[in-house]
């Protein structure tokens, strides 16, 4: 999907700017809404491309007027009334209109540390070999999918050469739909910045993007 969060080298957005000695929380309630998203993906039924393109598919005003975690705390509330966990009234008034839903997961409290120190793992088996190998010239395909992708749009249509094999990892255009895990070969694709933005950029640099195999093809 051509969401307004693929905006990498787009112009008038200005450059971006680090903020000195950044806090990992500007406020507490953006620490609750990381802990809330994290918690809720077990009773929820959700995995991280599900919760990425719930965040990435809000409407452009609201994603661009809204902070880092305003985002997030969106797409929670948009992946809950999806699933009947949350109606619009309880997201007005901050109060519970229904007695809580039976779900056949939870997390629990003495659960989180082993949960979070476990990670998500999302290497998978191959079915088949790699289509390409280090030093293979590819191609970004131009595709613009309604749907969830991680191909993003900077790189659609141009050269570079595979620098590395990750290896078969969880296809996030599938998953984020439901529609399994349908894993795929990830490589990391190197890009010239004249490549990709033409012969005004600098003749030194490179951008390394990670692309899933149905992104390429031969260049």
């Amino acid at each position: 999907m051509n969401g307004v969060h693929d905006m990498g080298g787009m112009q008038d957005f200005g450059p971006v700017v680090p903020e000195p000695n950044e806090p990992i929380f500007h406020a507490d309630w953006e620490r609750q809404v990381l802990a809330l998203t994290l918690a809720m993906a077990a009773p929820g039924g959700w995995n991280i491309d599900m919760s990425r393109h719930a965040r990435e598919s809000l409407p452009p005003a609201q994603y661009l007027s809204s902070s880092y975690y305003q985002i997030w705390l969106a797409g929670l509330e948009k992946l809950m009334s999806e699933r009947g966990l949350l109606t619009g009234e309880e997201i007005e008034t901050g109060r519970a209109a229904e007695p809580p839903k039976s779900v056949d997961r939870i997390l629990k409290a003495e659960n989180v540390a082993g949960v979070l120190a476990s990670g998500t793992p999302y290497e998978r088996p191959a079915d088949e070999p790699a289509r390409f190998k280090t030093g293979d010239r590819v191609r970004a395909r131009n595709l613009h999918p309604e749907g969830h992708t991680r191909l993003v749009r900077y790189v659609r249509g141009h050269a570079g050469t595979i620098t590395r094999v990750h290896g078969c990892h969880v296809f996030p255009d599938a998953s984020a739909h439901g529609l399994g895990e349908r894993a795929h070969w990830l490589y990391s694709v190197r890009f010239t910045a004249r490549e990709l933005w033409g012969e005004e950029a600098s003749a030194r640099d490179t951008v390394q993007v990670d692309l899933w195999e149905p992104y390429l093809e031969p260049a």
